[in-house]
């Protein structure tokens, strides 16, 4: 989150909690830059592999594959992952999310595509959103079994396609189906089932609930909106405001799972936008979990916690449809 820096910090423009930007415009990444190597999961059996998706632009991906993929001649859903960050640090290649995604693909057993997406400041909004749908695109061009990669030509089911992300990621998985909605659901081989949101990065204006009795926080999300979108309308823009969108009935799936912490600050956000999908006419199966006495992207930071595993089963389900 993000937050204007103290008075007498001359030499810091904004001091965030993971990232310090200066007034020399130099930028400090203070978490998110670990990487793992991608390769066999000896927990799971999962392997993992990255591939180019453009090498102009440094966009790139984690693909995780499933131990029981082409044992039975059948092909397996596809999940594509929005990493979070707040737009600013993490990447596909983190610790934290190999640990998450292999566990979802073992539990799932789903073919995962893990977008690595330009970060801002350095690459500012929308180039995270354009970025994104670049890489669909890409994936798309394997749905006829064509494409660069054999994973997704020989075991991705792309009639079972699903987006999905946690707190930014989910921000981005959210615009994304908007996408697929708005230009033609279904076309240049995106027939998007459903997504997934983990605790995302949604907000707005005016309070829901209890937000406006926490002003700090409050101002925490107005400063990194604007940091990172700085050509927004405000607080009410569609990208982080869903429910102030005239199209949001035509999100392009059929259901939604969304997944709130109890602490979490921006859990009214979560429940809120399942009230704005009705109410603008959307008429898919929408679902909200509230994790009891658990704050943001609670999963992440305890992979194995006894909710974190149940978030993992219920994803799981939402996927297989069972």
């Amino acid at each position: 989150m993000a937050a204007l820096a103290k008075a007498n910090s001359a030499d810091v423009l904004y001091d965030f909690s993971i990232m310090r930007v200066y007034t020399d415009g130099r930028v400090e990444r203070l978490a998110g830059k670990d990487v793992f190597p991608a390769g066999l999961d000896a927990e799971t059996g999962v392997q993992s592999k990255d591939v180019v998706i453009s090498p102009e632009l440094n966009i790139s991906a984690r693909l995780y594959l499933p131990k029981t993929a082409g044992t039975d001649g059948r092909k397996l859903p596809l999940l594509v992952y929005f990493h979070g960050g707040g737009f600013v640090i993490e990447s596909a290649f983190s610790p934290t999310y190999q640990k998450h995604l292999n566990l979802v693909a073992a539990e799932a057993n789903v073919v995962i595509v893990s977008v690595n997406y330009r970060l801002a400041p350095e690459h500012p909004l929308p180039a995270a959103y354009d970025d994104s749908w670049l890489a669909l695109k890409w994936l798309a061009s394997h749905s006829h079994a064509g494409g660069q990669d054999p994973w997704l030509n020989d075991y991705a089911d792309f009639d079972r396609l699903f987006f999905g992300g946690d707190s930014a990621g989910g921000n981005i998985a959210h615009n994304m189906a908007m996408r697929v909605g708005l230009e033609n659901p279904g076309a240049g081989g995106i027939n998007l089932e459903g997504i997934y949101l983990n605790c995302p990065f949604f907000w707005g204006k005016d309070p829901i609930g209890n937000e406006g009795d926490n002003v700090y926080v409050s101002s925490l999300l107005e400063n990194l909106w604007k940091f990172v979108n700085p050509g927004t309308t405000g607080l009410d823009d569609p990208l982080i405001n869903p429910a102030a969108d005239p199209d949001l009935a035509r999100v392009g799936c059929k259901r939604v799972l969304v997944y709130v912490g109890e602490k979490d600050p921006l859990r009214n956000r979560g429940w809120h936008y399942k009230e704005a999908l009705r109410k603008k006419g959307w008429d898919g199966y929408v679902e909200v979990v509230e994790a009891k006495g658990e704050d943001h992207v609670f999963n992440l930071i305890n992979p194995t916690s006894d909710n974190a595993m149940a978030m993992v089963k219920k994803l799981a389900s939402f996927i297989n449809n069972v």
